[in-house]
């Protein structure tokens, strides 16, 4: 009977806490929020930004974001946009999902002992709410809203969870769709890794020397499984 090879030693971890933005990294929702905030300044009669326009505002914070997106609306009626767009927003948010394989990348990066963390330009009540329908916020350690501390691209959020979770940047990476994520976790003193799926182009995320990009969930796991 021939031996059974020695298995192979674990890889160290390089990375204690992986760091997730949201929407459009983890959750499918990039064309639903630009389609609300364009339809949001149609409704107050402003102009309505492009898509490409539309989309960068994602992962700012909701009052950054609209002043951003509708800059000739004066600043007495960011309220009534802000009710807009989360009227076109809520009306859709049940279409939709969790990007293909996340559930699945988490539960990995949970086994090799990775603390997860969220950090996210959604309001409080917005994440809890598709945490719960998602069924993830068990997997989450903690997390981080942009109303509740300093919007993105400000180190607030990364720098309140690494203290949360005891964990130093040089262990903390953090992964988003967005040049903004890149930029907080380079004014947290982290590390990044862009999402080329999202709401940003990946040519734009060069300028902010990410570990790695990834095109696709799936490339996303194979990275982390073997670098993080």
């Amino acid at each position: 009977m021939t031996p059974d090879a020695p298995s192979s030693p674990p890889r160290p971890r390089r990375f204690d806490l992986v760091v997730f933005d949201w929407d459009g990294t983890l959750f499918d929702s990039t064309a639903l929020i630009a389609d609300a905030i364009r339809a949001a300044c149609a409704d107050v009669g402003t102009r309505v930004p492009s898509e490409v326009d539309a989309r960068y505002v994602i992962g700012l914070g909701l009052a950054e974001a609209l002043q951003h997106a509708a800059p000739e609306l004066p600043a007495s009626r960011y309220r009534e946009l802000a009710d807009r767009y989360r009227h076109h927003y809520l009306a859709r948010e049940d279409d939709v999902v969790l990007f293909e394989g996340t559930v699945q990348m988490l539960e990995a990066l949970k086994s090799r002992g990775h603390r997860l963390g969220v950090a996210t330009g959604k309001s409080r009540r917005g994440l809890d709410r598709v945490l719960e329908r998602s069924m993830l916020g068990s997997l989450f350690d903690a997390t981080r809203t942009a109303d509740e501390t300093f919007g993105k691209p400000h180190p607030q959020m990364l720098l309140e969870l690494m203290d949360e979770l005891a964990v130093g940047p040089e262990r903390t990476l953090m992964i988003g769709d967005t040049t903004h994520d890149l930029q907080l976790a380079a004014n947290a003193g982290c590390a990044a890794i862009g999402v080329g799926y999202g709401a940003h182009a990946h040519d734009a995320f060069e300028a902010h020397a990410p570990l790695f990009v990834a095109h696709s969930m799936a490339e996303l796991a194979q990275w982390l499984e073997r670098h993080a």
